[in-house]
């Protein structure tokens, strides 16, 4: 009998051990660099090339820096939570509006944005959706994106190497 109860206990021990584990999110957190041979870039749009990514609890800090060609880099600090609320910050004259949600299915983030600009034709809206997956064993983040601008879409994938 007490073997039975023993081994009931270790079982209930190992069970319970385990809940925490399979409920944590995957780790988002550091700065993460652009792999250009490994990733999709969309033609004649800025390039996401770097990411500081800072989540506590439910908010999610980053900070974005873009190449748009000329070899110099444009960032922007953008703060949401994870919870699907909708943001406004305004990029160099440019407001901008943004959604994160957790993703329970796959443990990544979903991130949706909308960039109103003064283009050739007036004003345009650059949306994108990007989904984020990160490799924690590998150090590797993976952003898949789809971006819209025009009626033109453009689809990819940005894979990032941590920066240690």
């Amino acid at each position: 009998m007490k073997k039975l109860t023993l081994i009931i206990a270790f079982i209930a021990f190992a069970v319970a051990s385990a809940l925490p584990v399979a409920g944590q999110k995957t780790d988002f957190n550091g700065s993460w660099k652009l792999d250009r041979t490994k990733s999709t870039l969309a033609e004649n749009s800025p390039v996401l090339v770097r990411i500081d990514v800072t989540i506590k609890g439910d908010s999610l800090l980053t900070e974005r820096y873009y190449d748009t060609g000329d070899g110099q880099e444009y960032p922007f600090t953008e703060n949401v939570t994870l919870d699907g609320k909708e943001y406004n910050i305004t990029i160099y004259d440019m407001p901008r509006k943004t959604k994160a949600l957790w993703s329970v299915q796959d443990s990544g983030v979903n991130l949706e944005s909308t960039t109103t600009f003064n283009g050739d034709s007036g004003t345009e809206d650059f949306i994108s959706k990007e989904t984020w997956k990160a490799d924690v064993a590998n150090k590797i983040l993976t952003i898949n994106f789809k971006n819209n601008i025009s009626a033109s879409e453009t689809t990819g994938v940005l894979l990032f190497n941590k920066s240690e």
